[in-house]
């Protein structure tokens, strides 16, 4: 049987979500096409596995010295036969209706190579942290820089570009996309549900360390792309260093301000502040229509400048000194 689409999960120690992801590919329309479904397991220790291959995937299991999703999407798409690669994380639903449409968007234009949806979370009533990283994953449709961890490829665009890199722990999808746009390929966002996702975010611990691997993944990849072609991030490095920097000094100032007691000084700051959380809070709307979930974003949006700002700090002193860190997974013991 000739396979048109291979649909590669990755994941680890998934649990229940893994057996929901395999069972929305099960009820997704797939526009007709011959299908496979691969799982790759990154050393899962709860049956993840067994649970795969009981609703009918092809199980990989790989054991790197050095965890990270590239690794898992590398080993998945390099053992599959589809000409069209779809990569889903294992804890995410995929939408019955993405596969047509973002077929329809692929043969509209030879040169996409990659065409991504909407990622929303499933359960934002769960925790305050999954109702605010919810509008993380917005994105205006159109042509954009990258992609996400869900996203469908072209197989030719995989190969040309040799696929992740898989010596990076975050950051990976943004960097694969840099290449392929030097190669004249195109990424493709639409204006359509794609996948639901399960942060499982409860802890303060969590958020910090999800935060402090966006600024390892901006520090390490706008290194390595800055002389390149196709630079990423390069202003969000310096914009992090300007507002995680401003952040530090605001906090300092208005403990100094309350310690001499210079009460209407440091009423001032805080309406001040009050008032730059309302504009961001104003210019994301289109986001959201929750006034309260807006404001919330807003003060994340600031707020979390601080772990990027400690992410990226801590890659330059790791690479000075030579030193390779380990996966940054926000889901393991914070």
């Amino acid at each position: 049987m000739n396979i048109d689409l291979s649909i590669v999960v990755i994941g680890r120690n998934e649990g229940q979500r893994l057996v929901d992801c395999l069972d929305s590919i099960r009820r997704a329309d797939l526009a007709g096409l011959q299908h496979e479904v691969i799982y790759v397991d990154s050393n899962s220790t709860d049956g993840s596995p067994a649970r795969a291959a009981a609703l009918g995937a092809v199980v990989i299991t790989v054991q790197p010295a050095r965890p990270c999703a590239a690794v898992g999407r590398n080993a998945g798409w390099r053992a599959a036969s589809g000409a069209l690669i779809l990569f889903l994380d294992g804890d995410t639903l995929l939408d019955p209706a993405f596969v047509p449409a973002a077929l329809a968007e692929l043969h509209a234009n030879p040169r996409h190579a990659v065409v991504w949806g909407h990622r929303r979370e499933r359960n934002t009533q769960a925790s305050l942290y999954n109702r605010v990283l919810d509008l993380d994953w917005v994105y205006p449709p159109g042509d954009s820089e990258f992609c996400g961890g869900d996203a469908l490829f072209t197989r030719s665009a995989l190969e040309i570009s040799g696929g992740y890199d898989d010596t990076l722990i975050a950051g990976e999808e943004p960097e694969l996309c840099a290449r392929l746009r030097r190669l004249d390929y195109r990424i493709r966002h639409i204006d359509v549900p794609m996948t639901l996702h399960d942060l499982a975010m409860t802890r303060f611990g969590q958020y910090w360390k999800r935060a402090e691997r966006a600024g390892h993944a901006y520090a390490e990849v706008s290194n390595r792309l800055r002389n390149s072609a196709t630079p990423l991030w390069t202003a969000d490095v310096r914009r992090n260093l300007w507002h995680g920097g401003g952040l530090l000094a605001a906090g300092a100032l208005a403990i100094a301000l309350a310690l001499m007691q210079f009460w209407w000084s440091l009423l001032t700051m805080l309406i001040l502040g009050g008032v730059i959380i309302l504009r961001s809070a104003w210019r994301a709307r289109w986001k959201s229509s929750s006034p309260l979930t807006l404001v919330l974003y807003a003060i994340h949006s600031y707020f979390q400048q601080l772990p990027i700002l400690w992410g990226q700090l801590r890659w330059r002193l790791e690479h000075k000194r030579g030193v390779i860190r380990q996966l940054i997974d926000y889901k393991e013991g914070s």
